[in-house]
């Protein structure tokens, strides 16, 4: 059968047999639409132009990276892309908010045993994504909860990312696009204020310059003080500021001067003990307390407790357009963040949890023996230029992108001591003006780590057949080079947290390790793409992604069986991809299904040893799962946004890792699913909701005794009614949690404490745009 015979057949059946196979509740009342046009938007500098009657839609059809060739119609990978307008109709503010659009993904894990996790805690497809968060396609560094007021879009790529972006999780990486001046005079924000203490204002102003040719100017403001619905006495105290400057817009060759300022004053939150719990059994001692739990509201650390962070960063970016085929980016930037956070912590263990009379419930006290303490500042100084070219060898059409990066980033941690003690807390009735006499200094003990990268890199994407199947490629090398210094205040040497004196006196600074490793890493990634007809791509694809020893963290270990020694190789991250793309409605409505399987190896396998008796990198983990999702208009009127995704973990070589003894990986939900609807009535009345799902969740194991070793499943309802006073102004008002369902957000790893899910609750907005 020659080609066009065979894309006429596929045609007139395989678009109707996906849309009723695997999307048939969101497809099928789309079917009675009438089509639109198909012809394709035209690109210019990585933005896409359209002309539509739609203003604002959660479709994006590309990706900010120049390293990505093609639109997200033929790229073979999952890649989601949740824009501003999705988010701003849900009230989120922080990159955590916004990935709930995306199944699968989120904080599901709560921390070690006397620490909570600090800012942006993500897991994706398995696996801690945390280190491969990034900003403009540069990384970002920091334990920092990432404010949206400045994003565009935030950019999810599910898989191997090795290849994109040099050393990062095995699953994955997010990318948070920040808002560029444009030729127009605007302005716009949002007022909002919740019943729960919630209180924010956004404004972004958009002015072009008169006296200079090509030139405006934009500045994003952000203020907001807001109380924490499921808890007490935390708190989210922030504001922001960020200006920037366009030249030569709408010109061939384009600088844009950014900067970022954002200033946090947060309480944070220690979580809440599991006493009571379903899967909860009482230690010796604490029998009384089966069937009371604590109220999850209840805060058991003290007025001190605080997470301040100071987030700089300043952005240089330079395009110009030789011709319509060969264009060159070039771009720089400083970064600086600094933590400064005291978290007064807990083990609800039966030493720590005592009473006077145990048949009464209000004399039961929880010791607050756990204060933990961070003091860190990250830096951050890279160059990245980009050259892309398109061109033709033969029949054959090229879209080349290739360049180089060059990074140093670096983290300095300051150690701290305390002298005296925080009272212990009343179990049920915690009060946080009791601070006791705890007061902490820099001990003078620093920890310092460093890498460095020099990268290249190059992806092609070369089209055959009028565009019919399109074979895109791409490879990466990077040569680093990570040094770790750690120094503490030396004790007796025994006990937790010892650390030897050797000969020296106690309290002297000794050295613990000076470290350093350096590699050359060779990513590279593969995949094709078959379109019968223009609208449906099919794909498969390959890619291989490592993190070497220190690579998430900047911490080099000399310990023989962790993974971050100098000794041991890079972990290896290889997913293979099938999957299909339909552009669907005259291209308003993107339907994709995929399924996957990612093997990560060189883990660290405590059951077979060497000669010397250390473990080895024999250990391996695997995912395979498949990912459905719509995302785009019904009608203009009607938009979705919607996604399910089912995982199967399994520790494949080496131990078990769940507290309940099975194969699974942990804080990973098996099934999620998300899906966000709105409809905009002609006079005004705008109605959206959705709903969300994540599956139950299994703890890691330890030496804990008597707590959960799983959480259950649950599905919150938001909701969410607007109405446009004006064409410039437009009252809103988001529900959460309709229905007030009580739930385990994310367990820590010892399953002491839980963070609990948000009840019913509602915020009230005002939008402007002028």
């Amino acid at each position: 059968m020659s080609l066009s015979r065979l894309r006429e057949s596929l045609a007139s059946t395989t678009p109707a047999y996906l849309a009723l196979s695997c999307f048939g509740l969101a497809a099928t009342p789309a079917l009675a639409q009438e089509a639109a046009s198909t012809e394709k938007p035209a690109q210019l500098g990585g933005v896409t132009v359209t002309d539509t009657a739609i203003d604002d839609t959660v479709k994006v059809d590309t990706v900010s990276s120049p390293k990505f060739t093609q639109p997200l119609q033929d790229t073979p990978q999952t890649i989601q892309v949740i824009s501003k307008d999705l988010f701003n109709q849900q009230g989120a503010t922080t990159l955590t908010e916004a990935l709930r659009n995306s199944p699968g993904v989120g904080t599901f894990y709560a921390g070690e045993n006397g620490n909570t996790t600090t800012g942006d805690a993500i897991r994706m497809r398995g696996f801690d994504t945390s280190s491969s968060i990034f900003v403009d396609g540069i990384r970002d560094l920091g334990s920092i909860s990432r404010d949206v007021f400045n994003t565009e879009q935030v950019e999810v790529a599910k898989g191997p990312a090795g290849t994109d972006n040099g050393r990062t999780a095995p699953t994955g990486a997010i990318n948070m696009v920040s808002k560029q001046p444009f030729l127009d005079t605007a302005v716009s924000g949002t007022a909002s204020i919740g019943v729960d203490g919630q209180k924010r204002a956004t404004a972004d102003f958009n002015q072009v310059i008169d006296a200079i040719p090509n030139a405006a100017v934009r500045l994003n403001v952000l203020w907001q003080d807001s109380d924490d619905p499921a808890r007490d006495h935390v708190k989210n105290k922030r504001i922001g500021i960020a200006p920037s400057l366009g030249l030569g817009l709408g010109t061939q060759t384009r600088l844009y001067l950014n900067f970022l300022y954002v200033d946090q004053e947060n309480i944070p939150d220690g979580y809440v003990p599991t006493i009571g719990l379903p899967g909860w059994e009482p230690q010796s001692g604490l029998e009384a307390l089966i069937g009371n739990p604590v109220d999850s509201s209840n805060f058991y650390g003290t007025r001190d407790d605080h997470d301040d962070v100071t987030a700089q960063m300043g952005t240089i970016k330079f395009e110009h357009e030789f011709s319509d085929s060969v264009r060159l980016t070039n771009t720089a930037r400083w970064g600086k963040t600094s933590q400064d956070y005291l978290l007064t912590s807990f083990m609800s263990t039966s030493t720590n949890v005592t009473a006077t009379d145990p048949d009464d419930l209000s004399t039961y006290t929880l010791a607050r023996s756990l204060s933990t303490y961070r003091d860190v500042t990250n830096r951050i100084l890279t160059d990245q230029l980009n050259l892309q070219v398109d061109f033709n060898t033969g029949a054959v059409e090229h879209n080349l992108s290739t360049g180089i990066e060059i990074t140093s980033e670096k983290q300095i941690l300051h150690a701290h001591g305390s002298t005296g003690e925080r009272p212990a807390a009343n179990l049920y009735d915690p009060d946080w003006n009791d601070v006791g006499t705890l007061s902490d200094f820099r001990s003078g003990a620093v920890t310092r780590g460093k890498t460095d990268t020099q990268a290249f890199y190059l992806f092609d994407t070369a089209k055959f057949f009028d565009g019919a199947l399109l074979v895109t490629g791409g490879i990466r090398v990077d040569h680093y080079k990570t040094t770790y210094f750690s120094n503490a205040v030396c004790n007796d040497g025994t006990g937790r947290g010892a650390v030897s004196c050797g000969g020296a006196a106690v309290g002297t600074i000794v050295t613990t390790n000076d470290l350093n490793s350096k590699d050359t890493l060779f990513n590279w990634k593969l995949g094709a793409v078959f379109k019968p007809v223009d609208t449906l791509s099919l794909y498969v694809n390959y890619a291989l992604s490592q993190q070497p020893p220190g690579g998430d963290n900047f911490t080099l270990s000399s310990s023989a069986s962790n993974a971050n020694n100098p000794v041991f190789d890079p972990q290896k991250a290889e997913t293979f991809e099938a999957g299909v793309k339909w552009s669907a409605l005259g291209d308003m409505l993107a339907l994709n299904a995929a399924v996957f399987q990612t093997t990560v190896k060189n883990e660290i396998n405590s059951d077979i040893l060497d000669d010397a008796g250390n473990p080895t990198q024999t250990g391996e983990k695997r995912v395979r799962g498949f990912e459905l999702s719509a995302v785009g208009n019904i009608t203009e009127a009607w938009s979705v946004s919607a996604g399910y995704s089912h995982l199967k973990t399994k520790v494949t070589e080496g131990p078990v890792i769940t507290s309940d003894g099975t194969p699974n990986l942990t804080y990973i939900p098996g099934d999620s699913w998300t899906v966000w609807t709105n409809y905009r009535f002609p006079f005004g009345l705008e109605i959206a909701g959705g709903a969300r799902h994540n599956g139950g969740l299994h703890r890691g194991t330890d030496g804990a005794v008597g707590t959960p070793a799983y959480t259950a499943g649950y599905t919150v309802v938001d909701g969410m009614l607007g109405f446009a006073l004006t064409d410039q102004v437009k009252l809103r008002v988001n529900a959460y949690n309709l229905f007030d369902k009580e739930y385990v957000a994310s367990i820590n790893k010892s399953g002491y404490r839980y963070t609990p899910g948000t009840p019913r609750t509602f915020l009230f907005s005002a939008d402007f745009n002028f």
